[in-house]
């Protein structure tokens, strides 16, 4: 993996664990030597992981909508800043420009990018990991629903496998580059449609 997405709040949250993570995030991957693709913000958990990776050395990639510019006060001192028309578009260049995605803790805008590129894994629109960074639990609530959505026969044993789930960035990161996609399409009961 040459570059990693991270969706994350342009909060910090209310606890410090979760800027401490953000950079330990951003330190691991610079030592990696994997590029940060993420939404372009210098604020909150967005900031503190573009700045970890930066102060090490690192490559961190932005990508913000106009409209956010201001809102989410995009980072000028990036390696690279995309500022683009919509949030689709916005979404459109992570997945492109991404060879797998860590959503770390985050709001609605987190949840929904994750759960988009999940869904376009799903889909087999791409075939790259898609990982949790489950900090102090913060992704318990979610995981338990995509299990229930599983056993409730929503989502299929195999597609519950798109989403890995790590406590610890070097675990989550070995979980993603040994990652094997599923064989399987979404199924349609064709006799409903």
């Amino acid at each position: 993996m040459k570059r990693i997405c991270v969706f994350c709040g342009s909060s910090s949250g209310g606890e410090a664990i979760y800027s401490e993570t953000a950079s330990n995030v951003g330190e691991f991957l610079a030592a990696k030597g994997i590029e940060l693709v993420y939404g372009g913000g210098r604020v909150g958990l967005m900031g503190t992981v573009a700045d970890a990776v930066l102060a090490n050395d690192g490559t961190v990639i932005g990508i913000i909508p106009a409209a956010l510019d201001k809102k989410e006060i995009a980072h000028k001192g990036l390696t690279e800043l995309h500022i683009v028309d919509s949030m689709h578009e916005r979404k459109a260049k992570m997945a492109e420009l991404s060879d797998g995605f860590i959503a770390m803790p985050g709001g609605f805008g987190t949840f929904e990018e994750f759960c988009e590129i999940v869904t376009w894994a799903q889909l087999g629109i791409h075939q790259k990991p898609c990982g949790l960074l489950n900090v102090r639990g913060f992704y318990d609530p979610l995981i338990k629903q995509f299990d229930y959505s599983t056993s409730s026969g929503f989502v299929s044993p195999e597609h519950r496998g798109i989403v890995l789930v790590g406590t610890e960035i070097s675990r989550l990161f070995e979980s993603m580059v040994n990652y094997t996609p599923p064989a399987v399409e979404k199924w349609i009961d064709k006799e409903s449609t």
